[in-house]
């Protein structure tokens, strides 16, 4: 039963965020729980949603298009901006008060995984993802399905009449709607049909190119009809599978990675007879007594933007060189805007191996200057996006990214004996007396041991 208790607000503050700041901790034992909620929910009707600035340009011009140094002067260009998109979404999950926009904005970049090269398209989809991310489902889904970057990466704009392409038909249901077993062949050979003259123009403006859609009647999901692409997504959100769907991925992703049927059922119907209400879906999750049950706290692997989201919100630091921050991210093997493939990235286990679980117990002392960084990212020319020479921001030749710590902040924010509680996040107190082990250290040692233990990975 979820109580005021430090323990759950943590919780909360994990799975709604991405943790608890320094500058939450002198207050956050006499807030309430729904206070909590309501402040790091930006339930205020009247807060402005902060977008990615337009501050990226034009893919190339015809002319650069014909001219060799003209496009690889582009090329950088474009891996330069998306560097700094890649930045501002990290920036945001450590700073921003309303928390839960930005860790469902998180998730749902994983759930529709695209790559582009086009940082004026991946602004974009971050735009219509962080609009959208606690809205109605069915706008984010629309807004996505017609966005250029994913038009682009699952190549509708070769869908055309008499020769459909069924990347992006088929993705749409497998991934991002409805799951495997609930469509057949001819149900994703349809939908491509009805999909054809899906595209956009060179501004990355959607339009429908009606001299390539296929206009002939559809059979698709049992109903019958001259159906567009607009036609196939109302059909879909139509049944109870979709909504079904996407509460069991928010279900593992925000609760326990082990459904509880009963409880994913409930919520399914709730989704679906709200005309699919993001809010209303992750109000009834928080504002439950079961998603503070003991199963269901410190049992995720912290996944690594929450681990270096999370270090970053609880230790107010100073960062000289912050593209530093998108090494690491490509060392842990999860970079913002570059998912492994259409599916996303995986999740639980598959963050841990040997490289990655030393270098996730060793970052604490690496940040705080007590450890070299001496670890190297594989060669992938497909990240760099062409570009895997000396030069390239993300080449093995790692740099310091000169991490200044202001520990007299962190001493003004906590007692020694609290340390613990607020880092290790378990319903098992007996892991709470890791803080023995450094009883004679000082708060700086103290922190950094805590962070450089297994039980911190876990949230």
């Amino acid at each position: 039963m979820k109580d005021n208790s430090l323990n759950h607000k943590l919780h909360l503050l994990w799975r709604a965020g991405f943790g608890p700041s320094y500058l939450q901790i002198k207050n956050l034992k006499n807030m309430e729980l729904s206070e909590l909620f309501q402040s790091i929910s930006g339930l205020d009707p009247f807060q402005r949603i902060n977008y990615v600035e337009e501050q990226v340009s034009e893919v190339y011009s015809e002319q650069e298009g014909d001219n060799a140094e003209l496009r690889k002067a582009q090329q950088r260009r474009n891996r330069k901006q998306n560097l700094d998109l890649n930045l501002d979404f990290l920036d945001r999950m450590v700073h921003s008060k309303t928390q839960l926009r930005e860790k469902m904005a998180f998730f749902w970049h994983g759930h529709f995984a695209c790559r582009t090269v086009n940082p004026k398209y991946n602004r974009q989809l971050l735009n219509s993802i962080r609009r959208n991310a606690l809205g109605n489902f069915k706008e984010l889904l629309f807004d996505v399905s017609q966005s250029p970057a994913m038009l682009s990466f699952l190549n509708n704009q070769q869908n055309k009449k008499g020769h459909p392409n069924e990347n992006f038909a088929r993705e749409v249901m497998e991934l991002f709607t409805m799951g495997r077993g609930n469509y057949s062949e001819k149900d994703v050979r349809e939908a491509a049909r009805a999909f054809t003259g899906w595209a956009f123009d060179r501004n990355g403006k959607f339009l429908e190119r009606k001299n390539q859609h296929d206009s002939n009647e559809k059979t698709f999901l049992g109903e019958t009809g001259n159906f567009d692409g607009s036609d196939i997504l109302e059909i879909i959100l139509s049944k109870k599978e979709t909504a079904k769907f996407i509460t069991q991925k928010i279900y593992r992703f925000f609760v326990n990675e082990q459904l509880d049927n009963n409880r994913v059922d409930a919520l399914s119907l709730e989704f679906y007879n709200s005309n699919y209400d993001i809010m209303k879906l992750m109000k009834s999750i928080f504002n439950s007594d079961w998603f503070y049950e003991t199963k269901n706290i410190g049992n995720r692997i912290k996944s690594p933007i929450e681990l270096l989201a999370g270090m970053m919100r609880f230790l107010p630091m100073t960062i000289e060189r912050n593209e530093s921050l998108v090494e690491y991210q490509r060392l842990l093997g999860q970079m913002l805007l570059y998912p492994p493939n259409v599916a996303g990235w995986p999740s639980g286990k598959s963050w841990i191996d040997s490289s990655t679980l030393m270098l996730r117990l060793q970052i604490p002392q690496i940040w705080s200057g007590l450890r070299p960084m001496d670890y190297e990212a594989r060669e992938d020319d497909d990240l760099d996006m062409g570009l895997n020479n000396k030069r390239n921001p993300l080449n093995r030749q790692f740099k310091d990214p000169k991490i200044v710590i202001d520990w007299a902040k962190v001493e003004g924010s906590f007692k020694n004996s609290e340390i613990a509680d607020y880092l290790i996040q378990t319903n098992d107190k007996s892991i709470l007396k890791l803080t023995d082990r450094f009883s004679s250290d000082n708060l700086k040692s103290k922190v950094i041991n805590l962070m450089s233990t297994p039980e911190y990975q876990l949230m």
